[in-house]
């Protein structure tokens, strides 16, 4: 399978390196995204509703919000990655991650339906990320201001996910 490297400093934004630190730094990036897939929907597939609408605080999101909120913020790389690969300069506005989950009505959803999206994504940014020749995954543009490649998105969105489930383990199920 073809090699993905991580991006380089200056190809994301500097609150971005939480997420890339926790992606190994082996270019299997296509292959890090099929393992999250596996372990997202057998983590969530072990919980039973309690937990999946577990709050470790008041103010904190459930286990299903935190899977909506993956399942979002990857439409918005994939987006932000399609657009940047095509060539397209036009900067992109950021996204209120907190006014998107207040309006996902994740709660309200049987955890299969959420899974089932969130896999039917996840399948779309691989067939995306794997049609990207050399030169599209290291083009770059601009979104939320900050300049942003290609491939810095594909590593978002395996390192986002990443730091969901360690959240996860350490607050919810621990």
């Amino acid at each position: 399978m073809r090699k993905i490297e991580k991006p380089k400093e200056g190809e994301y934004p500097p609150y971005a390196i939480i997420y890339l630190d926790q992606v190994p730094d082996d270019g299997n990036l296509i292959d890090h995204l099929g393992k999250g897939k596996i372990q997202i929907n057998k983590l969530y597939s072990e919980q039973s509703e309690k937990m999946l609408m577990f709050r470790y605080e008041p103010d904190k999101w459930t286990m299903k919000d935190i899977l909506a909120h993956i399942t979002d913020d990857e439409r918005v790389f994939c987006y932000r990655a399609l657009r940047f690969a095509r060539n397209d300069k036009t900067e992109l506005p950021g996204v209120d991650q907190d006014l998107d989950a207040e309006f996902a009505g994740a709660n309200d959803r049987d955890i299969s339906d959420l899974l089932d999206e969130y896999t039917k994504v996840r399948d779309s940014s691989i067939s995306l990320f794997k049609s990207f020749s050399e030169e599209m995954i290291n083009r770059t543009g601009k979104a939320s201001g900050f300049n942003v490649s290609v491939c810095a998105l594909g590593y978002l969105i395996a390192g986002h996910e990443l730091h969901h489930l360690n959240i996860i383990k350490e607050r919810y199920l621990n």
